[in-house]
């Protein structure tokens, strides 16, 4: 079971119509349930980490489809972070 909306804006702290703009242009897509009149977003574990490293290029100024790619390229090849005192073996 995914996370709905309101939890992701709360998590990653992305504005629901820069969230709903990266669903409009295919960047993501949660499944959608529908529960009497109204739908319900439901975003999947992968959906989260495409939109938490997606809005991490985002404000730092990326455009929306370099972003997409920077994270779509971080995500297949995560790289190991060293602290300044630590080194690759």
């Amino acid at each position: 079971m995914g996370i709905r909306t309101p939890e992701l804006l709360a998590k990653i702290d992305i504005p629901r119509q820069k969230l709903y703009y990266l669903e409009q242009k295919g960047f993501i897509s949660p499944k959608k349930t529908v529960i009497g009149e109204k739908e319900f977003r439901e975003y999947s574990e992968e959906d989260v980490k495409k939109v938490e490293y997606i809005w991490k290029y985002l404000k730092k100024g990326f455009k929306y489809k370099i972003a997409y790619a920077k994270a779509m390229e971080e995500l297949a090849s995560p790289q190991l972070v060293f602290t300044k005192t630590e080194k690759p073996a």
